[in-house]
């Protein structure tokens, strides 16, 4: 098996609703600036560009999580973008996955911004297509700054 295979296979059990596919894992690894931290079970994919990186997407496989796998890859990606001169980091995450904002604002991050209706849920129907819709959170992080004393 491949690793985009794995990160697929990941990523659609995280994330049924959102899967991305084994093309598109290959085609944004082979990007400029895109780097992966942890493996196939809790990983991150992200990307730098100038001094600003972006987490693409984090996964855990539901069997493996509340074992502090996530914390740790969110920390290897601080230090990761830090060192490929990144100061400042964006992600975006659904306004009502509360597990992952809890995660991310224990880690420093704070609102930017918010995309309304930005991620669509298909086995949902709130509205005349058949799709629930969820805001995205913008997050931020200064990267150069311990954040709330929380190791970096």
């Amino acid at each position: 098996m491949t690793l985009p295979q794995e990160l697929a296979d990941t990523h659609a059990r995280a994330m049924p609703h959102h899967a991305w596919s084994v093309k598109e894992f290959t085609d944004l690894l082979a990007g400029p600036g895109v780097f992966l931290v942890g493996d196939a079970v809790c990983f991150i994919l992200a990307r730098v560009a100038a001094d600003e990186a972006e987490v693409l997407t984090l996964a855990t496989n539901p069997s493996h999580r509340r074992k502090g796998l996530a914390r740790a890859a969110l920390d290897a990606f601080h230090a990761t973008a830090l060192d490929r001169g990144a100061t400042t980091a964006f992600l975006e995450v659904a306004a009502d996955n509360e597990p992952a904002l809890a995660l991310y604002q224990g880690s420093g991050w704070i609102a930017a911004g918010r995309r309304r209706g930005y991620y669509v849920i298909g086995d949902q129907t709130d509205d005349r297509t058949g799709n629930h819709r969820v805001d995205a959170i913008i997050l931020r992080r200064d990267l150069t700054q311990r954040q709330g004393g929380l190791r970096d």
